[in-house]
C-alpha cells in the first residue's frame, strides 16, 4: 500500500500538473439561441469589445469589462482570471480565449469559455450586476478516490466552509480566496473560490454554495465552473507560489501547558542535559510516528476492503478530466409549479428510481419529471451520473434531458415530454400490440441500434447503458424509440473494452452471463440485452414468461431450440403472422437476436454490425452457438426488478438464483447467494 510522504518526488508532481493542465485546457460553450448578421452592426461593437477589453494594462486584480454599442446591438464582454495568475499572463490568456471562442462560435451573440487560467464571457444582454448565472457547468474530477473518504470529506468541507465566507466577502475589485487544509494521513488539500467581483456578498456566497452541490463524492480533486463562480480542490498544491497558503485556523483544542523555563547554561553538565533531551524527544517523536502510520494503514486498508465502491460514470480513467457536462439548473419551484405541486392527476408512472409526473412549463412546452424517492436506493451519484451524461449527449434515439433541480432532500430530472409512454407498454398488452405492425416494429429494432452504437462508438464518449429494456425505450408522436434512464450508465475510456465491477446493475432476464456471474461488463452486455429485446419484439412476450401453449418457459431457450429445429415462425407474435409478407424478414430478426444472445461475449457482433445485419436484408448472417439461460428457481422473484447490490462469490444460501448454460462446448454452473444478488 503506497502512502503519501512530506516530500513526494518533484519530478512526479510536474508530471501530474501538466496532465492536468493539458485535459482542462478550454472549454467552450455557444448560445445557439441568438445569432447576428456577418458584418453587421452587433459583430462590429463585439469585435471592438474584444479587441479593447485588456487595453487598460494597469489593472491588476485579474477582472476586466467592456460594453460597446446600444441596445439591441449592444456587445457586453468581461473576462476573469485566476486569482494567482500575473497580470500580463492574464492579458494574455483572455485574449487567446477571445480568439478561440470567436472562432468557435462565428455568429452566436453569447458565448462562455474557460481557457486556461482564464474565462471570458459575451452577449448582448446585460452581464453586470445581473443575478449570478448557475445554469451551465463545467465539471472535471480527479478520477482517484481519496484513501479515507471520512477524513477527506471533513477537511474538505471545513475548507470549503472558509473559502466560500473568504472569497464572498471580498472587494469590489477581488472576490477571490486559496487556502489549504490537513487531509487524511500527510496529505494536504489545497484549494480555491472565485467569483466575478460585481456580485454582491450574498450572490457569491449563493453561487459557490450551488456549485459545491456537484462535487463527486469521494475525490482527490474536482473543479466546478460557473459563469459567475468557479472552485476548484485538490490534494497536490495547483496554485502559483505566490498565493498564501496559510491553513485554515484549525478547532479549539486544550490549553498547552506553559512551555518549560529555558535552560541557563552551565557548563558541560547542561550540554550533556541538552543531549539527552533532544535524543529522547526525537526517539518519542519517531515512534509516535510509527504508530500513526501503521494506524492509518490499518485503517484505511480495512475501509477499502469492507466498503468497496463503484462510480458509474467517474469510476476508472486514465485521465484527470472524466466528465464534462452543459445542462440547466432549474429551481424546485419551477418545476413543482409545472407539474401542479406533483399531483396525482399529472403522475405518468413509476420508473426505476421514483415516480414520473407529467408537466407543462410557462413557455408552454410539455415536460416528463423524475422525481426521485428518498429510498429508492439511487443516491446523489446516480442523480449526477445521468445528468452529467444525458446533457452530453444528443442523438435522434436518445431521450433528451432539458434540466434538473437538486435542492435539499429533492432530486428532479427533466425530460422531453415522449407521447406514447415506454415500448413494454403495448408490445406486452394484449390491445395496444395491434397497433406496432411490422413495419413499425422494425423501424423500433433499427432506431434502438443506433441509439447504442452512438453510445458505443459514435458520441464524444463510449458509454454502457447496463439497463437496456423495453420499458427504458420511449415511443413519441411518431413511435420514434427513445433510450432513457442512465442511472446506471459506466462511461468508458476509449482504450477500454471491458470492466469489472462487484456491484451488480440491471434487470433480471437482460443481463448478460459474464456480467450476472463475474462482474465482468463491456459493450457486449448492452448488446445481449438488445438480443432479448429482438426476441422480444417480434415474439409480443416478455423473457422470463414465455409461453409456449400451457408451458412457462425462458425466451432464449425456447427460440433458440425453435431455430435449430426450423420452426422459427412459431415465435412469432400472432399479430404479426395474419396478413404479413415478412416472414422472412422476422426469422432473420430472430437469427440476430440469438446472435446476440450467444454465451461467448466474442461471438456477440457489435452494435456496428447488428446496424449493418438490419439494414442489408442480403447479408448473410453467421450461425448462432447456444445461449446462456436464466433459470429463476425462486417465482417470487420480480424479474423486472431492477438490481443495485453487492455480489461476492465467496457466499452461500440454499435459496438461490442459478445461472447456467447450456453450450454444446462447456458447461458452466454458478450460484449466486440471494444475500449477494436480491432485487432492490
Amino acid at each position: 500500500m503506497l502512502m503519501v510522504t512530506k516530500k513526494p518526488n518533484l519530478f512526479f508532481i510536474v508530471i501530474i500538473l501538466n496532465i492536468f493542465v493539458l485535459s482542462v485546457s478550454q472549454d467552450i460553450t455557444c448560445n445557439d439561441n441568438a445569432n447576428f448578421t456577418l458584418n453587421g452592426t452587433y459583430q462590429s461593437n463585439l469585435d471592438n469589445a474584444l479587441s479593447s477589453l485588456t487595453s487598460d494594462t494597469s489593472i491588476s486584480y485579474g477582472f476586466y469589462s467592456q460594453s460597446v454599442g446600444q441596445a439591441p446591438d449592444q456587445a457586453n464582454v468581461i473576462g476573469l482570471c485566476r486569482g494567482d495568475v500575473e497580470p500580463a499572463d492574464c492579458r494574455r490568456c483572455i485574449n487567446e480565449a477571445s480568439a478561440r471562442i470567436r472562432d468557435t462560435c462565428p455568429n452566436q451573440k453569447g458565448a462562455i469559455g474557460w481557457v486556461g487560467n482564464c474565462m471570458l464571457r459575451y452577449s448582448n444582454v446585460t452581464i453586470l450586476g445581473t443575478d449570478p448565472d448557475t445554469r451551465v457547468a463545467r465539471i472535471s474530477s480527479n478520477p482517484n478516490n481519496a484513501s479515507n473518504v471520512d477524513q477527506f470529506n471533513q477537511g474538505l468541507n471545513r475548507l470549503l466552509n472558509q473559502l466560500r465566507n473568504d472569497a464572498s466577502s471580498g472587494g469590489s475589485l477581488r472576490k477571490y480566496a486559496a487556502n489549504s487544509t490537513d487531509g487524511p494521513g500527510f496529505t494536504t488539500i489545497y484549494g480555491y473560490m472565485q467569483c466575478t467581483p460585481d456580485l454582491s456578498e450574498i450572490q457569491c456566497y449563493n453561487c459557490l454554495d450551488s456549485a459545491v452541490r456537484f462535487i463527486p463524492e469521494g475525490r482527490r480533486g474536482a473543479s466546478i465552473y460557473y459563469p459567475s463562480c468557479i472552485f476548484r480542490y485538490e490534494d497536490y498544491r495547483f496554485l502559483n507560489a505566490t498565493v498564501d497558503l496559510a491553513p485554515p485556523s484549525p478547532p479549539p483544542t486544550q490549553s498547552s501547558p506553559p512551555p518549560p523555563p529555558p535552560l541557563s547554561p552551565s557548563g558541560s553538565s547542561s550540554n550533556t542535559a541538552v543531549i539527552v533531551v533532544i535524543v529522547v524527544v526525537a526517539s518519542l517523536s519517531l515512534v509516535i510516528f510509527v504508530v500513526i502510520f501503521v494506524c492509518v494503514f490499518m485503517r484505511r486498508k480495512g475501509k477499502q476492503e469492507a466498503r468497496p465502491q463503484e462510480n458509474l460514470v467517474y469510476e476508472g480513467g486514465d485521465t484527470n478530466e472524466i466528465s464534462t457536462a452543459e445542462s440547466l439548473q432549474y429551481s424546485f419551484g419551477i418545476i413543482k409549479a409545472a407539474t401542479n405541486d406533483f399531483s396525482e392527476n399529472n403522475k405518468l408512472g413509476q420508473g426505476g428510481f421514483g415516480l414520473v409526473y407529467k408537466g407543462k412549463l410557462q413557455d408552454g412546452q410539455e415536460i416528463a419529471v423524475k422525481r426521485l424517492s428518498r429510498d429508492s436506493g439511487q443516491g446523489e451519484q446516480e442523480f449526477k451520473n445521468e445528468v452529467l451524461l444525458l446533457a452530453r449527449l444528443q442523438h435522434r434515439n436518445l431521450v433528451r434531458l432539458l434540466g434538473f433541480s437538486l435542492e435539499g432532500s429533492e432530486r428532479l430530472l427533466m425530460y422531453e415530454f415522449v407521447q406514447n409512454a415506454s415500448l413494454d407498454k403495448f408490445i406486452f398488452d394484449p390491445t395496444k400490440r395491434v397497433v406496432l405492425d411490422w413495419e413499425r416494429r422494425y423501424k423500433i429494432l433499427g432506431g434502438v441500434a443506433k441509439g447504442l452504437l452512438y453510445l458505443h462508438e459514435d458520441s464524444r464518449l463510449k458509454i454502457i447503458h447496463r439497463d437496456l429494456k423495453a420499458s427504458n425505450i420511449l415511443l413519441d408522436s411518431q413511435m420514434i424509440p427513445k433510450i432513457a434512464d442512465f442511472g446506471m450508465a459506466r462511461l468508458f475510456t476509449p482504450e477500454e473494452t471491458q470492466a469489472n465491477t462487484s456491484r451488480i446493475v440491471g434487470t433480471y432476464g437482460y443481463m448478460a452471463p459474464e456480467y450476472a456471474m463475474h462482474g465482468q461488463f463491456s459493450v457486449k452486455s448492452d448488446v445481449f440485452s438488445f438480443g432479448v429485446l429482438v426476441l422480444e419484439i417480434v415474439t409480443g412476450q416478455k423473457n422470463h414468461t414465455f409461453q409456449n401453449g400451457v408451458v412457462i418457459e425462458d425466451l432464449l431457450s425456447h427460440a433458440w431450440k425453435s431455430w435449430r429445429d426450423g420452426t422459427a415462425s412459431s415465435l412469432i407474435d400472432p399479430v404479426l403472422r395474419d396478413g404479413s409478407n415478412s416472414l422472412r424478414d422476422m426469422i432473420r430478426c430472430i437469427h440476430i437476436g440469438l446472435l446476440c444472445v450467444q454465451e461467448d461475449l466474442n461471438e456477440r457482433p457489435t452494435m456496428a454490425s447488428v446496424v449493418l445485419m438490419l439494414g442489408s436484408l442480403s447479408l448473410t448472417l453467421p450461425v448462432p452457438s447456444e445461449p446462456a439461460f436464466f433459470v429463476h428457481t425462486n417465482t417470487n422473484t420480480n424479474p423486472e426488478k431492477p438490481l443495485f447490490e453487492e455480489y461476492t462469490s465467496s457466499t452461500s444460501h440454499p435459496n438461490q438464483l442459478k445461472s447456467k448454460s447450456r453450450s454444446s462446448q462447456r458447461s458452466v454452473a454458478s450460484d449466486i447467494s440471494r444475500n449477494d444478488l436480491h432485487s432492490r
